[in-house]
């Protein structure tokens, strides 16, 4: 595998290549976005008993009440063949909401509570499903809509992640497979930063738009958790950006880190499918950064969130030189429709790095 081209100095700086990101091209059969739809590494062992409500906000507290209620209820809930359910010309309709809905802000908890939902549920692993909005959508996109609701009807849960409506077409297609799972007597949990009646605003204006939010939104009892970002709650500032010298340093003594240029890497994204970012992160254990910049457009922007969140839910640090993070949207980026993913990335990135700083302090300490 190829490499990143080596910053000032490299040749002098021991230890194996590091690996590129720019050099990889995934390819992910369908089979494999089915299988990983569970919760990411991260919240491999997110339980309710180990979400720490914060005292000051009781909302938190209550959430687990009402998720610890909602999963014991899950118990047998999905009795009948998913493939008589599927095919039956009369599905049973549900008696009031079929879903939970977590609506609060970044760094609430709100993914914790979601993984805790899914672990509590009692069902078999490949009986509830856990993924992205992003990871839905490009999971209808890999099978088919028909096949995704066969695929999906199954499932006694499904939990959908950072619930995005970023355009109508998006939105008529999730608000249908949803309601087709509805029936099928699937159970529905989603986090958001927004409530569902609420998720268009700013961003589109048809009637037809918003008709279908509203739609969406009966599926689920909203509940909102109050509170900090976590991630900044108590703890030091991120670290400011090293210098390039200090990341390729960094990346060369650490095994299994990769070294890319900035620019190049937000370039090379343009090539991957998003729906690929996470197979472009596997084996990672750092990816380190130089010349971090403002990102020239909406489209890159966007694509930059995807692998923040990529990163985040593996756990992977990410040490950079250049400006930092909170840097790296326009203002004008901030104030638009699309704020609250920036922010989300921003908040991401700022705790993966401080995961990193202790790489440089080792290489300090040599």
């Amino acid at each position: 595998m190829s490499t990143s081209a080596p910053a000032t100095g490299t040749s002098q700086i021991a230890g194996a290549a590091p690996q590129s990101l720019c050099a990889r091209e995934p390819h992910v059969p369908a089979d494999r976005l089915v299988a990983e739809m569970v919760p990411p590494p991260r919240f491999r062992t997110a339980r309710f008993e180990t979400y720490v409500p914060d005292e000051r906000q009781p909302s938190q507290a209550e959430a687990v009440e009402v998720l610890s209620g909602f999963a014991a209820g899950l118990t047998g809930a999905h009795a009948a063949s998913p493939k008589r359910r599927f095919f039956s010309r009369k599905p049973a309709a549900p008696q009031g909401p079929r879903g939970i809905y977590l609506d609060g802000g970044y760094g609430v908890g709100k993914t914790h509570l979601l993984a805790s939902l899914w672990h509590a549920t009692p069902a078999a692993p490949e009986h509830k499903a856990f993924g992205t909005f992003v990871e839905l959508t490009n999971l209808v996109g890999a099978l088919g809509f028909q096949q995704t609701v066969r695929t999906l009807s199954g499932h006694r849960l499904l939990c959908i992640d950072e619930f995005e409506l970023d355009d109508p077409g998006d939105t008529v297609l999730v608000s249908t497979l949803l309601g087709k799972l509805v029936e099928a007597g699937v159970a529905l949990a989603a986090t958001s930063n927004t409530l569902p009646g609420k998720l268009g605003e700013g961003r589109f204006a048809s009637a037809d738009f918003l008709r279908e939010i509203q739609g969406l939104s009966a599926h689920f009892r909203a509940l909102r958790i109050d509170g900090d970002d976590y991630r900044h709650r108590g703890l030091p500032d991120a670290p400011e950006p090293y210098s390039d010298g200090q990341v390729t340093k960094a990346a060369y003594a650490t095994e299994g880190a990769s070294l890319d240029d900035f620019p190049r890497l937000v370039e090379h994204l343009a090539k991957v499918h998003p729906s690929r970012y996470g197979a472009l992160t596997d084996g990672l254990t750092a990816v380190c950064l130089t010349g971090a910049e403002p990102v020239p457009d909406q489209s890159t922007a966007l694509r930059l969130v995807v692998l923040a969140d990529r990163l985040y839910d593996r756990e992977v640090p990410v040490l950079a030189s250049g400006v930092p993070f909170d840097q790296l949207f326009s203002e004008e980026m901030l104030k638009g429709g699309y704020r609250k993913k920036y922010f989300r990335a921003i908040s991401r990135l700022t705790a993966l790095a401080r995961d990193a700083a202790p790489l440089v302090k080792e290489q300090q300490g040599n």
